[in-house]
């Protein structure tokens, strides 16, 4: 079901409490830009606000998803959508404001757009920015994602480490593809486990932000994964059998 942020209270209101989130989701949008990379179509727009406030944004539509044989056709949107509602309920600001809303070819979701630093990715900034990356590795293992490759982390040109592309998660399925095995096995730092802890203590708010996005199945295998985080803090291991790396790295 396709369901947006309204000031009226219809579906998750999480967006709105931000200036940028309420840019994305009510500014004018520009002409599009189409982005040659990846599987699916994704563009770059523009998006002016009403009181002449300006961003770039990432436009992933529905109607340009490529149909995948283990997830639903036209839910990768609201995935995207879906991760930024769950890193933003455990206080980690590393995927940039998303909403969904419609744009020149439909409903989908519209990311801020942040540029990187030159040549900037994850084995560049793994040794610079610890913290960051097993806090994105964490990330990783709850909402299960099937896709992290290295050009999906990277240093913004404030300096912060930023994370993109999360469409392959929550499948109820283990799916986890990733390049971040540089801790696995090893114990989760404790403020990380924290997080998961207050994440946990409020996963009801959650759940209601998250039903229009995800199956109740997913939601309930999302709060399962975050119990077993919680009770067994430990990187994940690779999976013998299992191809552990998305393809191509980058």
């Amino acid at each position: 079901m396709d369901r947006r942020a309204t000031d009226e209270g219809e579906g998750p209101q999480l967006p709105l409490r931000d200036p940028m989130n309420r840019l994305l989701l009510t500014g004018k949008l520009g002409a599009v830009q189409l982005m040659p990379t990846g599987s699916n179509y994704t563009f770059l727009v523009p998006i002016t606000g009403a009181s002449g406030e300006r961003c770039r944004a990432v436009y992933k539509p529905k109607a340009g998803e490529a149909p995948l044989w283990d997830f639903p056709d036209g839910t990768l949107y609201m995935r995207e959508y879906a991760s930024y509602l769950v890193s933003q309920a455990l206080g980690w600001d590393f995927i940039p404001p998303t909403v969904v809303r419609e744009g020149p070819h439909g409903i989908g979701s519209v990311q801020l757009f942040v540029e990187s630093k030159k040549e900037s990715h994850y084995f560049s900034i793994r040794e610079s920015h610890t913290l960051e990356l097993q806090r994105i590795a964490v990330f990783d293992c709850l909402v299960n994602n099937a896709d992290r490759k290295a050009a999906h982390c990277f240093e913004g040109q404030e300096g912060k480490v930023w994370s993109v592309d999360h469409g392959l998660t929550f499948h109820p399925e283990h799916k986890l593809r990733t390049v971040i095995w540089d801790w696995a096995g090893l114990a989760i730092p404790d403020a990380l486990v924290e997080d998961l802890q207050g994440l946990s203590s409020r996963f009801s708010q959650l759940k209601g932000l998250l039903g229009p996005c995800l199956s109740e199945q997913e939601i309930q295998v999302l709060e399962s994964r975050l119990r077993r985080l919680i009770d067994s803090p430990l990187f994940p291991r690779q999976v013998h059998g299992w191809r552990n790396t998305p393809w191509p790295l980058f």
